[in-house]
């Protein structure tokens, strides 16, 4: 009987396959259908404007120094007195992520001083010429309006109004389990997304109406 138990042996593998054949699917047609992703998904880095549509970024060079990965450069100018590019006395001349380099930790997000650079949901950034990976300001920093660009915009990969989607940006800080911050706003507002709503802590539920921006903070 032993060489019947070997003709067996291949067929019961296949019992495996066919006792899954029936169940739900847990697969999704990607790049077509894609997964929510979480609040604070670390994706695609973009800089923010300032509702009067001036720059957020101030060009300190905080985000480069603390950049684990050293992919950022920021080289910083002095505002002209005629028309100041940001709302403090330099900006960011020169702002450049090497992507292919980032290891998306935020922790740029977490050191800006002035919340410019924040963290969206995407992440489709394949490449085939190793200098595309290197984003430069104009793909970085938003239009006056605040839609976000993109050096890659027809890439099929590439989910363009997942980028401009309103909800869609990772916030720096947080309540991070301190009762005392709860229901306080945190975040500035940016042009296009305007203010976010203050982020739920980890303790008891807040009181009605303290997450719609009822606090001061």
């Amino acid at each position: 009987m032993s060489w019947f138990a070997d003709m067996l042996g291949p067929f019961r593998g296949f019992a495996v396959t066919m006792r899954q054949v029936r169940k739900p699917r847990v697969t999704v047609k990607y790049p077509e259908e894609k997964r929510v992703k979480p609040e604070r998904f670390h994706g695609r880095h973009v800089l923010n404007r300032n509702l009067d549509g001036t720059e957020k970024c101030i060009g300190c060079e905080l985000c480069a120094g603390v950049c684990p990965a050293n992919c950022i450069y920021v080289r910083g100018a002095d505002n002209p007195e005629d028309n100041p590019v940001s709302t403090g006395e330099r900006y960011g001349f020169v702002y450049e992520i090497n992507m292919l380099r980032c290891i998306y930790c935020a922790m740029c997000v977490e050191a800006c001083p002035t919340e410019a650079i924040t963290m969206s949901h995407l992440f489709e950034m394949s490449v085939t010429d190793r200098s595309d990976g290197i984003y430069t300001k104009s793909d970085l920093l938003v239009d006056p309006d605040g839609t976000p660009n993109h050096p890659q915009p027809d890439s099929v990969l590439i989910d363009v109004q997942e980028l401009r989607a309103g909800d869609g940006w990772m916030r720096a800080t947080s309540p991070s389990g301190r009762a005392d911050y709860e229901g306080v706003i945190q975040w500035s507002p940016s042009v296009r997304t305007g203010a976010l709503p203050a982020e739920r802590g980890q303790s008891s539920e807040l009181e009605p109406g303290i997450l719609e921006g009822d606090v001061d903070g």
